[in-house]
This record gives C-alpha cells, structure tokens and sequence, in this order.
C-alpha cells in the first residue's frame, strides 16, 4: 500500500520530535496555566516541530539513493517531501501566530501581558548563551521575513497550474530561506534544549538540512548520478498525443531496471524533467527510451525541440516499481501514459522469459491511436502476457468488477498500478474491500509536486 509507508514516515518524524521534546521540557503544561505560560511552551513545540520537518524535507530534496529502499522509491520518498512541507507550513503559521499574532492581541487590548521577570544577566550565563541572547532580535527579524517569502513559496509550490519550470526555480529559494530560518532557530531555541536528546537530533537534523541546502543552491543535486545522452530517433503518435524518444547515454550511466524513472534534461532553459523509462536496458546499445505525453507546455513543445542529435543529461536510475514480489499472477494496471514502465517490463521479459510468473495487463486509455496499439500487441506477444486495452468511449471506464471478471485467479496476484492517482486509489479501495491484501497493490506516485 504506497500510502502507508508515507504516512508511517510522516508521524515517525512528529512523534518522534514530539516526545524528544516532552522529554526535554520540565513543564510542557506549565501551572498555573494562563494563554501566556501556554504560548512560551507551545512556540518552543511549534518551532521544532516546524523545523524538524523541514530539515528532513530539506533532506529527501537532494534525492538520497540510499532511503529509497526504505521508502520504496523517489516517488514515496518526494510525496513524504510533500506533506513535511505541508506539516511545516501548518505548524510555522501556528508559530507565527503565537509570536506576532499575540502582539497585535496586546495592541489592540483584548489581552494583558503579565510583568517580565528579570532577565538572566549575562554574567551569570556562559558566553555561547550569552551570544545567543544578544542576537535574539536579529533572529526574529530574520525568521519572520523568510517566513513570509517561505510561505509564499510553499502555497505557490502547492498550485498545480503554477507552471512546473517556474515552480522548480522558485522552490530553490526555499532552501536559502531554510538557512535563515536555521539561524532563527539555532539562536531562538530555548538553550537547556541543547543538553538534551531533543538538541542533538534537532542539531543533526539543521546539518544534515544545511548540507542539503547548500546542495540545492550550487546546483549539485544528483550531479554524480548524471551522464551525457544524445537523441538518436523520434516517433510521435498523433492520436495520444504521445512521443517515442531514443537516446544514446555515455559513459557512466549503470544501467536501470524496468520500472525506473530518470530526470532528463532536453532543454536548459527548462531544467530536468522526471520521465519513465520505456525500454529494458542494453548495455551494448547502450539505448534507452521514453514516451512522453503532451499534458503541459513543456510536454507540448518537444515535438518540435526534440530532434536526432540534441544533446542531453539524463540523472538516475531512481525508484523501486520493480515487479519483484513472490506472487504466481501480477496484474498491471497502465492507465494512458502510466503504461511506459509495462513496456520496459515486457521488453525485459521477452529477453529473459517470465520464469514462472503469469500476468494480465490492462491498458485503459481515452484516445487511440493505431500504430502505438500494434506495437503494445506486439510487446506483449513477445513477452507472452495477456494484453486487455480498453478504450472509455467504447469500452467504458475500467474498474475493479472489471478486472477481478477477466482475472479469476485476482486474489492470488500483486497488482502493480501506474496512472492517473484517483483510479489507483479507487482500485485500491475495491480490491482491500474484495478481500486483496494491501501489501500485494503496488502503485507508482509520478506526481512530483
């Protein structure tokens, strides 16, 4: 079940800050209670929360190879990037409220702030402390301006028709924004936290997303898994709208298994786009392909940009949509252009045979288009898999009735899913409800953003 391990992720990390801090603050409901007792705490909780999340976002943004198996590939691994993103939004909107908002409340009358006590002299504190109390008013300053633009940017990141080029350039702000909000934090952090397991993991966690961001701004993500490529040969079908691009990658690329992605870099201006590949590796063509589909700008506009002999970078191999489970049956579910990691299957499996395993592949799509058809059909003949292509004018939409009728042996297969997310969720719903273990659907998450 792809989403569990994403949700499992997410509350590991909020838990896990959650009870570090409890740990390590003596009264985190302090008495006698009062909105402005509860404020001191609840910004000290809020604020790692927030940047806790964020690190670890910061983090999965520079694409780690070795969590991918942990998280069962990039694509878990960007979606889990998501919702820390979302988690920290939420909880630094909470923080700033209980900063700024509470001013604003005291201004206006509706609350009375409670005398100060004295201030510890920084005499009787250690010189870092002592350093950090005089740059408690730059930190604020600081956090606050990089949490509106942080704001901004994340909401902005969130708007699926902010286009995908634009939305790549401005999200590299955000870990420029990190860095400052790392400074706010480091100094406005209440200091015995430092002394407790909450400090260390929050210490480990701003370095590791410092590393990270420094990464991103010099432009060095995934630069040791990238290799030159050249266009060898493309072929457009008209009636999918869909693209059939060869390259030729150099040296260094390690090869892929069916069922990766790679970020491919056709256009400078335009930057790397994530694509998967359509073809079994060959390491004496060295060939690989893609198909892509025009569903924005960029997709729209490579007929015509895409010619034999345009360089490229592509970076990967990444994920783990591998097919590899013990099941006697697998049922894959390539829904329009999702079908491009079953191609690269049944090239694969036409070279090496299927070793034992039967599979029935549906291929639901609303355009068609004969040619790309004949070369499915002849994919899968090779690769002696069941082929069911279902066109919605024709054939209606396809649901799990549907298949569970043409599959007797459904309950025994893994069910390996790629395509649009609320057919995947609705088939994954059908199928826990008729008895399919969750474990046994796979689904591929190519939403990036």
């Amino acid at each position: 079940m792809p989403t569990s391990i994403i949700q499992r992720a997410l509350w590991a990390v909020l838990l896990g800050l959650t009870a570090l801090w409890l740990g390590a603050e003596p009264t985190p409901w302090p008495q006698p209670f009062h909105y402005f007792a509860f404020r001191a705490s609840f910004m000290q909780y809020s604020g790692a929360l927030a940047i806790g999340a964020m690190s670890v976002a910061m983090v999965l943004a520079v694409r780690p190879t070795w969590l991918e198996p942990h998280l069962r590939g990039l694509d878990k691994m960007y979606r889990l990037h998501k919702w820390l993103g979302i988690t920290a939004l939420v909880t630094s909107v909470a923080h700033w409220w209980l900063g700024q908002g509470t001013k604003w409340m005291v201004g206006w009358g509706w609350l009375v702030r409670p005398p100060r006590g004295p201030r510890p002299s920084p005499a009787d504190q250690g010189m870092l402390e002592a350093w950090f109390g005089s740059q408690r008013h730059l930190a604020e300053t600081v956090g606050e301006w990089a949490f509106y633009a942080a704001a901004v940017l994340m909401v902005l990141a969130l708007v699926k028709r902010f286009p995908y080029h634009w939305f790549a350039k401005t999200h590299t702000v955000l870990a420029a924004l990190y860095l400052a909000l790392v400074f706010h934090s480091v100094v406005l952090v209440k200091f015995p936290y430092w002394g407790s397991a909450l400090g260390v993991v929050l210490a480990v966690l701003m370095a590791g997303g410092s590393v990270a961001a420094v990464l991103v701004l010099g432009g060095r993500v995934g630069a040791r898994r990238q290799v030159s490529a050249e266009v060898v040969s493309t072929t457009a079908y008209p009636g999918v709208n869909a693209l059939h691009t060869t390259l030729r990658v150099g040296e260094g690329w390690p090869g892929h298994r069916a069922g990766q992605f790679a970020f491919v870099t056709l256009d400078p201006k335009e930057g790397a786009h994530p694509y998967t590949l359509a073809s079994a590796w060959d390491a004496q063509t060295r060939r690989l392909s893609l198909v892509t589909k025009a569903l924005g700008d960029h997709t729209r506009r490579l007929p015509e940009l895409v010619k034999p002999g345009l360089p490229a970078t592509i970076e990967g191999p990444y994920g783990c949509f591998d097919f590899t489970d013990a099941q006697p049956h697998q049922i894959w579910i390539g829904a329009g252009i999702g079908i491009t990691p079953f191609i690269a299957r049944m090239q694969q499996l036409a070279a090496q045979g299927l070793q034992g395993v039967s599979v029935d592949l549906f291929h639901p799509t609303a355009q068609r288009d004969d040619r790309a058809l004949a070369q499915l059909h002849a994919d899968a003949r090779a690769a002696g898999i069941r082929l069911h292509v279902l066109v919605d004018a024709q054939d209606g939409r396809l649901d799990g009735a549907h298949i569970r009728h043409l599959v007797p042996q459904w309950l025994q297969a893994s069910v390996w899913f790629c395509g649009p997310v609320g057919l995947g969720q609705a088939l994954l719903a059908d199928f826990r409800a008729h008895g399919l273990m969750p474990q046994r659907f796979h689904q591929e998450l190519f939403q990036m953003r």
